[in-house]
């Protein structure tokens, strides 16, 4: 259990690349909130090696500054900036103004009882553009098989984390934007308990750093995770599906197959691997 104390405080972490033309105006909000909040609160922005004077202007904005010499990626900027930190519940939020401060009383009311509150991007004022949203539906459904429970949003960057737990999967944790899907399918896959909040979605300011071909990333990652974490869920399936296609072959019999061995190879293991995971999740626990 958390102190008391440390229920009402919280470390809000900002990672920024080149965000120099959005960001006075974000801090300027989320300072107005967070002072009406009744929760005490550091504000951290991360400069990750931006050139655009991102670093400045937060400071002149009188916020903590830390600054990346290079930049290494959003996963890397957000684990400097927890290990940095002062509070052990850790709100973290973009600063290219898609994210309305506004938002972040309805994460620290759910705060109690949960290990993490997502800001789940399905209000009433969503942009997403067209062309990634079939995209972010299969990987949302994807992860939604793997950790068995309906996810409404898999990576939103508007979320409240306690940093204890964080700690705890902190090998897992990559250093790109896949940080936010990997936390929430670790906290799920453990049993943590997790709490979503409708948030809006607002456009960007300036351009987004996100590619096309991170939709096979997150893939990878999820399938990964899923191995890694519950591998039952994705093997045992997987086996009987290639056990069904060499009945279907065999015209419905069940023999010796290269069909069948895999099919038994990966319920094997699957077992094996599920052991493996289960004793992980007891350690960390």
């Amino acid at each position: 259990m958390m102190p008391e104390a440390s229920r009402s405080e919280v470390s809000v972490v900002i990672p920024a690349f080149n965000e120099a033309s959005g960001l006075a105006r974000q801090l300027h909000e989320l300072a107005s909130v967070m002072c009406q909040s009744g929760w005490r609160f550091e504000t951290l922005v991360v400069d990750d090696g931006s050139t655009d004077g991102t670093a400045e202007v937060a400071e002149d904005c009188g916020v903590r500054v830390l600054r990346l010499p290079v930049n290494g990626g959003y996963g890397n900027a957000l684990k400097a900036g927890i290990t940095a930190a002062s509070y052990d519940w850790i709100l973290i939020t973009d600063a290219d103004g898609t994210y309305p401060p506004q938002a972040i009383p309805g994460l620290l009311e759910r705060a109690a009882g949960v290990d993490m509150v997502v800001g789940a991007r399905i209000g009433s004022r969503v942009h997403v553009p067209q062309v990634r949203k079939p995209a972010k539906w299969l990987l949302r459904q994807y992860a939604g098989i793997v950790a068995m429970q309906r996810i409404p949003d898999l990576n939103s960057g508007m979320r409240l984390m306690r940093r204890p737990l964080v700690r705890r999967f902190w090998k897992l944790l990559p250093g790109g934007f896949s940080f936010t899907t990997t936390i929430t399918l670790a906290m799920l896959a453990a049993g943590h308990p997790v709490a979503y909040v409708k948030i809006d979605y607002l456009p960007r300011i300036g351009k987004s750093k996100i590619r096309a071909t991170d939709f096979f990333r997150f893939a990878r990652l999820i399938t990964s995770m899923a191995v890694r974490l519950r591998p039952l869920r994705l093997l045992f399936p997987a086996g009987l599906l290639i056990l069904a296609a060499s009945m279907a072959a065999k015209g419905g019999a069940v023999c010796l197959t290269a069909g069948s061995c895999a099919a038994a190879t990966f319920w094997v293991a699957g077992l094996l691997l599920e052991r493996k995971a289960r004793l992980e999740r007891t350690s960390t626990s």
